[in-house]
């Protein structure tokens, strides 16, 4: 082979590695999101009307991901209050043997993520650990059969599309600059089992075949109490409470994505 034949071969066969590895570069990225409320854009205040109580926003990190990158067809079906039957029953319809790309991001929910703050901001500290304990058993013990059967159903919907999982912050700094709210106790039992969620998220994933992308070292020094809060704390309208505020989407969220998706 010629030195500029062979030259151009290395050249075209380096491309298509990367666009294999880099959907954003590829011609043609059907996308679709699937998740719950951290995935919808709940807490950065802009919603989409049509959306209705699923509360999907232009300032979601899919929705910052698809303005910035152009794919070819982007559709979001991420709902707030989603748990995995939800995404089976409401939103997996939507991906097709054409979807090339799908993030998802779901599990908060099912473990009680929404009971566990409520305890631990109205309870004692043990009911609050007690509480969180809980939540880590039914994480151990069951979430990873619901997982098993979301992801095998959005591969066998989209059987060649690149699957990105993606899991959850913790949400204090502990010890923290915040004087007043819940107790440390409290705030390293909620974090523990946002390591818990990231712990059983991570291997299903991986035993999927899917990317995991784990943002809690992205949202290092930012969680509520810290000095640059990527969290809502509580706030008004109270759903928006302990979800990622616009800085958490457009600088925790989207980065880490696209550093696994360009």
């Amino acid at each position: 082979m010629r030195p500029a034949h062979f030259l151009a071969s290395v050249v075209t066969a380096a491309a298509a590695v990367i666009a294999l590895a880099n959907p954003a570069s590829a011609a043609s990225v059907n996308y679709v999101a699937l998740g719950d409320s951290y995935a919808s854009g709940l807490g950065t205040g802009s919603y989409d009307g049509s959306s209705g109580g699923c509360k999907r926003g232009p300032l979601a990190y899919p929705a910052l991901w698809a303005a910035s990158h152009a794919p070819a067809s982007f559709k979001s079906v991420a709902c707030s209050g989603a748990r995995t039957s939800d995404v089976l029953n409401n939103q997996v319809s939507s991906l097709t043997a054409s979807t090339t790309l799908v993030t998802l991001q779901v599990g908060g929910n099912d473990a009680g993520f929404t009971d566990v703050v409520t305890t631990c901001t109205f309870g004692s500290d043990q009911d609050c650990v007690n509480r969180v304990n809980q939540s880590k058993a039914y994480i151990q013990n069951t979430l990873p059969g619901v997982l098993n059967n979301v992801y095998g159903t959005v591969r066998s919907k989209s059987p060649s599309a690149r699957v990105v999982v993606l899991g959850y912050p913790r949400i204090y700094k502990v010890p923290g600059s915040c004087n007043v709210g819940l107790s440390d106790t409290k705030r390293a039992a909620i974090n523990s089992g946002s390591d818990a969620l990231h712990a059983g998220i991570s291997a299903r994933a991986a035993a999927a075949g899917f990317t995991y992308v784990d943002v809690r070292g992205a949202f290092t020094g930012h969680e509520i109490c810290s000095s640059s809060w990527w969290l809502n704390s509580l706030s008004w309208p109270v759903e928006e409470s302990y979800h990622p505020n616009q800085n958490g989407h457009r600088s925790g969220y989207l980065p880490a994505l696209q550093a696994v998706i360009g």
